[in-house]
């Protein structure tokens, strides 16, 4: 590629990231990154699985099928939500529903990701940008914290092809002309997709806190999606924060779609930063031109 390390770290702000093994898939990252829950909780007390990915291991059957059976889940509810990089927090919005509305008391919800496998490696505007990665996290029912508000939705103006992977459903089914024109690789108009992540990012967090009637002010920390430093800066600046109140860990990790957030609450459980009362607002955005915050209370 016409690049080097100092233009994608000075345009990125990613140092490093990971693709899977060759022979791993989406469902083998989030069953490692559900073990652990697994072994605390006990399977037989989850009452559902979410997942969140635009990487899955087949068109049909869902991802989150191959998961439950893996690590022995009893016949419950499962599907995988494709909101790309906003993925993990609709399905965590989802989640939050259906625990409120008592059909579930323990809702297992990952986001996971194999995007390396989508990436044209002589396209520099997406080759440099993504890494494979899984998080999960399990939301229960309880009667303290929780999810304090949240926003979501879809931009109806954008082109579909602002970020998108044209070949491979039923519209455009793969061939050989696909193939070979390489239409299964990530597509993106970045200029568009940097635009819109700079103006959704402030918009959808005081979209939150309206519904929380909070401010700014009582926010211990923001995940915002990892997806390009520039734009977080730009986020915080539009909030008069400063940059210490976002969560960034792309510099290691790059942007790993719908596993970014997930893979950020994790390092923060590891590294004994959560504390109780705790107050953490997750932003996704991503392809569709979709996005998702949500406010939770540790």
């Amino acid at each position: 590629m016409p690049t080097n390390d100092s233009w994608i770290r000075e345009r990125t702000g990613i140092r490093q990231r990971y693709f899977a093994e060759k022979e791993e898939s989406t469902s083998d990252l989030a069953i490692k990154t559900c073990i652990p829950i697994i072994e605390r909780c006990g399977a037989s007390t989850i009452d559902a699985v979410i997942l969140a990915t635009y990487t899955p291991d087949h068109l049909m059957p869902s991802t989150a099928s191959i998961v439950q059976k893996a690590l022995g889940l009893n016949e419950i509810p499962v599907f995988d939500v494709a909101c790309a990089c906003a993925g993990f927090t609709y399905a965590s919005i989802l989640a939050y529903h259906m625990i409120a509305l008592g059909s579930s008391d323990r809702i297992l919800v990952i986001g996971a990701e194999v995007v390396s496998r989508f990436l044209d490696l002589k396209d520099r505007t997406t080759a440099v940008l993504f890494g494979d990665g899984a998080g999960a996290v399990l939301y229960e029912a309880g009667d303290k914290g929780g999810i304090l508000g949240f926003d979501w939705g879809c931009e109806n103006r954008s082109a579909p092809d602002v970020l998108t992977i044209p070949a491979g459903g039923s519209r455009e089914p793969a061939s050989i002309n696909s193939v070979s024109f390489e239409r299964h690789f990530i597509k993106m108009q970045g200029v568009n997709v940097f635009r819109f992540g700079v103006s959704i990012l402030p918009r959808t967090i005081n979209e939150t806190l309206k519904m929380a009637e909070l401010n700014l002010d009582d926010i211990d920390l923001i995940i915002p999606h990892q997806a390009n430093i520039r734009i977080i800066e730009a986020a915080a600046k539009s909030l008069d924060l400063p940059l210490e109140r976002f969560y960034v860990n792309l510099d290691r990790v790059g942007n790993t779609s719908a596993a970014s957030i997930p893979i950020a609450l994790s390092e923060l459980n590891i590294d004994g930063k959560m504390v109780s009362g705790m107050k953490i607002m997750m932003v996704g955005f991503g392809a569709g031109l979709t996005w998702a915050s949500m406010l939770i209370e540790i």
